[in-house]
């Protein structure tokens, strides 16, 4: 408990003296703190002296000792200036508080009846001791201890033998509290750099019996002190944290509140204690129904036997020009279809890795909070807030190695992007109907300035010019661009490394024509992989196994004039001191009659609302 205690009778000598001058050292409790009405700025609370309650106002000035946390309920306060107001129709006054400043943090409990006890020129304040009755039998301190640990959160633990509150109940104005909760999830520790200076960061996502669940987030010291405490499923006891309003745009549960913690934070793990704390629940999405969540802010559980992992490769970020490593896998399920889910930072070295190592023999992943993008088609990306498990002890997990062995080892997969119906509500149809835009709209001066714009796209390729550099040679581990050495060989500045072989990778332009006009796009290598129906590879092959390359041309004619759903990013770029607009593909889809149809009724139908 602090040093500093409430003033004895401080708030009848307040009652009865109205002006401060008269009374010295008003030292109060601070109860059942709350703000007034939807105010973040006005406070009230019941000033409690252990004698007397009386109901008070804090003044504007204190609300940021409030909402940073400083000042808690059950908390002590000093009142330096004050006056009190006679309310009509009301026995007792209420103290405004002018001026005042925060004694104690929060209290264990709300001081009760008070025995004063004169030494000297001390004053001390000890409970009420009632005697002994008939009946009552002596306990050792030992005993006591004992029974607290079977009633509460341990006591020689956390040093208390107060209640658990659920998650529910919490709420920024609240001042000592403690929870049992499980860790459902673990974000990376990353490391920050702002205005007020740098550290380490990072949050876990907590869990409490009835299901409620809030995020955690600490930062320097309690970044270091909590990283290694909390583990993934654990159950802990949390005390002396703090509670704001969450931001909406980056919480990632469903709670209106986040939680710090700070260095004075009291985290203990929950040792062979009966728990009903229910583990994450995985909302498992099948992959040929990951359709509705491209490029929504939703995140999905999937779950699928591994078919392929990657070497790591070194990604360059542009904001910091930090390299961070990823590895793409690609898993499929019983649906028989197959898309690829690219790994972070750790998951890419660590998990990744494992994965390689036992790719043979098809170990089955669950990956929890991964992104669907476009990119592709259709693709996965983990996150800051993804895990993933190898092999899992689950029944949908148990049922999909049953299917595996049994059938799918044998069967033929497709990646889902190519069997998608384009027609088919999903978020994805965001991208290729609700964005659509015809070519003379996109080629506007104007479009593509100050950030990137991104558009939906029919077309044909209308020309694709055949003495055009259209690949370059590229390191078969990271893709980047080799440099051929004097002798043999070739030197991939990325990885730093010489390789006896490079593989080749498409970079080239299309001529792209709808209804309204044409333009030049800019294509990479996935994109013109399904284009041409080649690879970069064999299309050399192709190209350079007559010298008048008649069978190079007419593989680039039969790329052209096909039809072409085109996901495409507008940006402006200066050139010679020369704004120029560059139109990039960013993924390229087969036309589904029948979706496109169904698009021009719908649009149909509008227009004929609209007039």
């Amino acid at each position: 408990m602090a040093k500093e205690m409430v003033t004895p009778g401080a708030l009848d000598a307040v009652i009865a003296n109205p002006s401060p001058s008269e009374v010295s050292d008003v030292v109060v409790q601070v109860v059942d703190l709350k703000p007034v009405g939807s105010s973040n700025t006005r406070f009230t609370f019941i000033a409690n002296d252990g004698k007397t309650r009386l109901k008070a106002m804090l003044p504007t000035s204190m609300a940021g000792e409030v909402n940073s946390g400083k000042l808690q309920n059950l908390g002590l306060v000093r009142i330096i200036d004050y006056t009190c107001n006679t309310i009509q129709n009301q026995p007792q006054s209420v103290l405004i508080v002018i001026k005042c400043e925060v004694v104690s943090p929060a209290l264990d409990a709300e001081i009760g009846e008070l025995k004063v006890e004169q030494e000297g020129n001390a004053v001390h304040m000890k409970p009420e001791v009632k005697g002994k009755t008939e009946g009552t039998v002596s306990k050792s301190a030992a005993q006591i201890v004992h029974e607290q640990h079977g009633n509460a959160a341990p006591s020689a633990r956390l040093g208390m033998s107060r209640r658990v509150y659920p998650l529910v109940s919490l709420n920024p104005y609240q001042g000592n509290w403690t929870i049992k909760v499980r860790v459902t999830n673990k974000g990376p520790l990353r490391t920050f750099r702002n205005a007020r200076g740098e550290g380490s960061v990072f949050n876990v996502e907590l869990t409490d019996e009835d299901g409620t669940q809030i995020q955690a987030t600490m930062f320097k010291e309690a970044a270091e002190k909590f990283w290694n405490k909390f583990e993934l499923g654990k159950v802990y006891y949390i005390s002396k944290g703090t509670l704001r309003v969450a931001n909406k745009q980056f919480k990632t549960v469903a709670n209106d509140y986040e939680m710090t913690l700070h260095a004075n934070s009291e985290v203990e793990e929950a040792v062979e204690e009966g728990t009903h704390i229910p583990e994450y629940k995985h909302n498992f999405v099948k992959v040929d129904e990951l359709g509705p969540y491209v490029n929504s802010r939703d995140l999905v559980d999937v779950i699928g036997v591994v078919q392929s992992v990657s070497s790591v490769l070194s990604i360059r970020r542009k904001s910091n020009n930090e390299e961070i490593p990823k590895r793409d896998i690609t898993i499929a399920d019983e649906s028989k279809k197959t898309v690829v889910v690219s790994l972070w930072n750790d998951l890419a070295k660590k998990e990744g890795q494992e994965l390689l190592d036992n790719v043979d023999n098809g170990p089955i992943v669950a990956v929890r909070a991964a992104k669907v993008s476009d990119y592709s088609g259709v693709s996965l990306s983990t996150t800051g807030r993804s895990t993933l498990m190898i092999n899992p002890d689950l029944p949908v997990a148990q049922k999909l190695r049953s299917w595996y062995d049994t059938d799918g080892k044998g069967s033929s997969m497709a990646p889902v992007a190519s069997t998608l119906p384009s027609g088919t509500p999903r978020a994805g149809s965001r991208s290729l109907y609700s964005e659509r835009a015809f070519l003379s709209q996109i080629v506007e001066p104007s479009v593509g300035e100050g950030k990137p714009a991104y558009f939906n796209v029919r077309v044909y390729i209308s020309f694709i010019k055949p003495d055009q550099p259209m690949w370059y040679r590229a390191c078969k581990t990271c893709n980047r661009k080799v440099t051929e050495e004097i002798g043999s060989g070739y030197w991939c500045e990325g990885c730093q490394k010489h390789e006896t072989e490079c593989s080749l990778r498409y970079i080239m332009v299309v001529k792209a024509s709808d209804s309204s006009g044409e333009a030049w796009l800019s294509v990479f290598n996935d994109q013109a992989e399904q284009i041409l129906r080649h690879t970069a590879d064999e299309l050399a092959a192709i190209r350079s196994e007559e010298a008048d390359q008649k069978a190079y041309q007419i593989e680039l004619k039969k790329a052209m004039w096909v039809p072409h759903v085109l996901r495409i990013s507008v940006a402006q770029s200066e050139y010679m001191n020369e704004m120029r607009q560059r139109i990039t593909v960013r993924s390229c889809n087969s036309v589904d009659w029948t979706g496109e149809c169904k698009y021009l009724l719908e649009e149909i139908s509008k227009m004929k609302t609209q007039a």
